[in-house]
């Protein structure tokens, strides 16, 4: 009997997988923007149980967590509106969790954001705060 592999969520969720490449494509965008800025990425997507950062970059001497929002439009708010403080919490946590899984022991660890409003045939907006946490 032929075995089949299962079928990925997204398959099955046309609006998910929209989802899923749209937050892709902000973070290739914001990865761009902040590697224009002299950043380094030396990590994407990383995961763990606690959770996921989507960049992590070396500005200089500094550790940099750098969660992503991705919206089309502002109907719901702005991107970075989405970001609140449990969810920068939690990336400290992460940013902890990344530093002792990787033996890293950078000089200062900072935490920005990267809004990216990418509306449909429109240009691309991009927000950064940096040291949001």
């Amino acid at each position: 009997m032929a075995r089949t592999a299962a079928a990925s969520p997204f398959a099955r969720d046309p609006a998910a997988e929209r989802k899923r490449l749209l937050g892709q494509r902000g973070e290739a965008i914001a990865a761009r923007h902040l590697t224009g800025l002299g950043m380094e990425v030396i990590d994407r997507n990383w995961r763990c149980d606690a959770g996921e950062i989507d960049l992590v970059l070396r500005d200089g001497r500094v550790l940099v967590v750098c969660e992503v929002k991705t919206r089309t439009s502002t109907a719901y708010g702005a991107p970075l509106e989405a970001i609140d403080q449990r969810k920068l919490d939690r990336l400290r946590r992460l940013a902890a969790r990344w530093l002792r899984v990787h033996d890293c022991h950078p000089d200062d660890v900072r935490i920005d954001m990267v809004g990216v409003l990418a509306p449909p045939g429109m240009p691309v907006e991009i927000e950064h705060v940096e040291g949001a946490g």
